[in-house]
């Protein structure tokens, strides 16, 4: 069998194991097999035919139901060629079983089993201990490469950042030798510290060997799962977690969407964050469309009702927005990237409590209006009296183009480049 995750990270280049869909599914969201299919596609598309090669798409937990069983199939077959597909599944022999029928068949398909790498969660998942329960994971290497030599079988340490490293690596070293692809280290608990997590990957990592591929799953509790990750490529992994919007169990995962503009939109500076032996060119065999991430994301949002918020960093409605004076007089000293370039994203202005003069008068003309100077500062006035009033800091445009009509304000030669015309009618309150 070949294995072109196994490959690719031996080769340098980055691969996503996307969690949204499975791990997604314990931030209390579902995600139907149909839809699974089109994030998947979606997903793979970023990389076009290098897909298989940089997205492992997670399914889903076929152990769930019979309903999630079919869901993960469903995935595996319609999104062959496109990305490889995972089914996730609790470190038992049952459970590998059901797994690998949910995938096999299917090219570049893959099964992660979960196995506890701590002593208290060993206690907790297998009622053994750490290294009982690590050499339990050889017998499931052992087992799906029995079962179908074509499904590749991974093995996910279970609250690695609390597990003895040595015994760690040398688990990660019988699981290769017996077959594994690839091995991940997960913060189950989102506890870890970059510092540590970069410990933690530079350890395993040496002691482990060359052939050992490690992975990363981690836990974005304490709002460091992006960094720590980060410290994970840092230090070898090539293989990493990751989910769209963050979407995992407690406070989530790194974000999809987040990692991969990271280490994609600036590859001089990526070179710069992963170290000298880390060119952000060979990160690729074909760099990420970034263009993609938002139409992904709000796919996502939409799916899932997770909010696209005005904070939410890359994706996000704040993304190429303008609300004061300075930003508008130079929108690149205040941005650290161009968004319509990378990501597609047009600037917006906004009329908020904020609005200076200029950006009144901007968004007035956009709506088909002429300001003067002293229109311009009346209007200004207008907008932020209707913030306070309501208590709200967008202002609606086409309560804006009321009150500009109620006002008089002359109209310009491009009116008819507004999509509408509000029948809203200003009051005595709303005029200046």
């Amino acid at each position: 069998m070949r294995d072109i995750v196994r490959e690719s990270a031996a080769a340098g280049r980055l691969v996503v194991w996307e969690e949204s869909a499975r791990d997604g599914a314990q931030a209390k969201t579902l995600m139907p097999g149909g839809f699974r299919v089109r994030l998947a596609r979606e997903h793979g598309a970023l990389f076009g035919a290098d897909g298989p090669r940089h997205v492992v798409f997670a399914a889903g937990f076929p152990a769930v139901c019979a309903e999630e069983f079919e869901a993960v199939r469903q995935v595996a077959v319609e999104t062959e060629g496109q990305v490889s597909a995972a089914a996730v599944c609790r470190g038992t022999e049952a459970d590998v079983r059901q797994a690998v029928a949910s995938v096999r068949g299917v090219a570049h398909a893959r099964v992660l089993a979960v196995v506890p790498a701590s002593e208290a969660m060993a206690r907790v998942m297998t009622h053994r201990g750490a290294r009982e329960a690590l050499a339990h994971g050889t017998d499931l290497v052992k087992t799906a490469r029995d079962l179908d030599e074509d499904v590749a079988i991974d093995l996910c340490l279970a609250d690695a950042s609390r597990a003895d490293h040595g015994l760690m690596a040398e688990a990660a070293g019988g699981f290769t030798a017996a077959g594994a692809g690839t091995v991940v280290l997960a913060d189950t608990v989102g506890r870890q510290l970059p510092g540590e997590a970069a410990e933690m990957f530079e350890r395993v990592a040496a002691a482990a060997g060359p052939g050992v591929v490690l992975g990363s799953h981690l836990h974005n509790d304490l709002g460091l799962g992006l960094a720590n990750t980060v410290e994970a490529v840092r230090n070898g992994a090539r293989v990493v977690a990751s989910s769209w919007l963050g979407l995992a169990e407690r406070s989530g995962l790194v974000a999809t969407e987040q990692l991969l503009f990271l280490l994609a939109h600036d590859p001089d500076r990526a070179a710069a964050l992963l170290g000298a032996d880390a060119r952000a060119a060979e990160l690729w065999w074909r760099a990420p469309d970034l263009t993609r991430l938002p139409r992904i994301a709000a796919l996502v949002s939409e799916q899932t009702g997770v909010p696209l918020t005005v904070t939410t960093p890359v994706v996000g409605t704040g993304v190429g927005t303008i609300s004061t004076g300075t930003p508008f007089v130079d929108p690149r000293l205040f941005q650290p990237y161009d968004p319509t370039a990378l990501l597609g994203v047009e600037p917006r202005i906004v009329l908020t409590q904020l609005a200076s003069a200029r950006v009144v008068t901007a968004v007035a003309e956009r709506l088909g209006h002429r300001l003067d100077a002293a229109g311009a500062r009346a209007a200004a006035a207008w907008v932020k009296r209707r913030a306070f009033r309501t208590g709200e800091a967008v202002v609606d445009e086409e309560l804006f183009a009321a009150y500009l009509d109620g006002a008089g304000v002359a109209r310009t030669t491009t009116s008819s480049t507004r999509t509408s015309t509000s029948t809203s009618t200003s009051t005595a309150e709303d005029t200046p």
